[in-house]
């Protein structure tokens, strides 16, 4: 391969455009087709970005793959597409940067870590390239907090109002409801930040008057007896987010950007302002394709996150704790 990397697009809407954004700043880079088969989303990319107005056009993205030469492709198309999408372009010997969430059932999440080997596939989870978050993760995998015994994580957000009317309010497109959508990054985080590995789950989901999960509690119990909560508010005015992990020696916060950590025997709280740089997905993806970085976000990661949401969507439809392990 080249020290140029050429991307297909596959969905045209606001997450592919904030794709392409990025991937302009990256001079390995080159965007060479799109398919959506919405011609207003294809208009829109081209008003954003007039510089796409002579890349060719599909409506149908395995038309694209066949007649496209590209080395990669990105997958920005509702959840329930990813599957199918994703194993058509490894079929196709394509590398593959999949947005969020990766599939929506752990048999499709197993499958397609199976056809993706030998190529770099990945998940675009860009709070991992977020230096806060990346801060919280180095804290507690450096022992400075001991051994993870509690983690607690919320996330607020107006989503029931804003995305009425949307593929993310249809089941048959999005799979289910906010804890599978904006949720499942706080679900990616909470498993990369802590290395825990969830065991059972015990979940309540309120859909208001929709087909999907607006709000849900989940209790969690992990494999090393840590125990956590993780709550998504989806019916709330305002954006917050927090991340709070207890351990053996201390505790360390993430409040809606900033990190705090207290230890032990410290009298005080103490703002950590020393953060990593922050990064992007499509930037490890272009890297890792050209063989300077590893995948900071695989298909396994992917599988992790399915595998704690489904539990909590049986646990809710059936009032029981779920085990992750009755999904294999």
């Amino acid at each position: 391969m080249s020290d140029k990397v050429r991307i297909g697009i596959i969905g045209a809407g606001g997450i592919a455009r904030a794709h392409v954004k990025r991937l302009m700043d990256i001079p390995e880079a080159e965007v060479v087709a799109f398919a959506d088969p919405s011609e207003a989303a294809i208009g829109r990319m081209r008003t954003e970005f007039p510089h796409t107005a002579g890349i060719p056009c599909f409506a149908d993205y395995c038309e694209m793959l066949a007649r496209v030469p590209m080395d990669a492709v990105q997958i920005n198309t509702p959840h329930t597409q990813h599957f199918e999408q994703g194993m058509a372009a490894l079929a196709a010997n394509k590398h593959v940067l999949m947005e969020k969430p990766m599939v929506c059932s752990v048999p499709h999440a197993h499958a397609l870590i199976e056809a993706g080997r030998g190529k770099v596939l990945m998940i675009a989870y860009q709070r991992r390239f977020q230096g806060t978050y990346a801060c919280v993760r180095d804290l507690i995998q450096s022992g400075a907090v001991g051994q993870v015994q509690y983690v607690a994580a919320l996330q607020s957000q107006g989503w029931l109002r804003g995305t009425r009317g949307t593929w993310r309010q249809c089941k048959a497109l999005s799979g289910g409801g906010q804890l599978n959508d904006s949720g499942s990054h706080l679900i990616d985080v909470l498993l990369w930040a802590t290395g825990l590995v969830a065991d059972t789950v015990y979940a309540t989901c309120c859909n208001y008057d929709t087909e999907v999960d607006i709000d849900s509690a989940l209790v969690l119990q992990f494999t090393n007896g840590a125990q956590g909560t993780l709550s998504v508010i989806g019916d709330s005015p305002m954006w917050w987010e927090e991340f709070s992990v207890w351990g053996s020696e201390g505790a360390v916060l993430y409040r809606n950007g900033a990190v705090m950590m207290q230890r032990f025997g410290e009298s005080t709280m103490t703002t950590v302002t020393d953060l990593p740089a922050d990064s992007t997905p499509d930037r490890n993806f272009i890297d890792a394709i050209l063989g300077r970085d590893a995948v900071q976000v695989p298909p396994e990661c992917g599988l992790r996150v399915i595998e704690l949401t489904e539990a909590a969507w049986r646990s809710a439809e059936e009032g029981r704790p779920v085990r992750v392990s009755e999904l294999a």
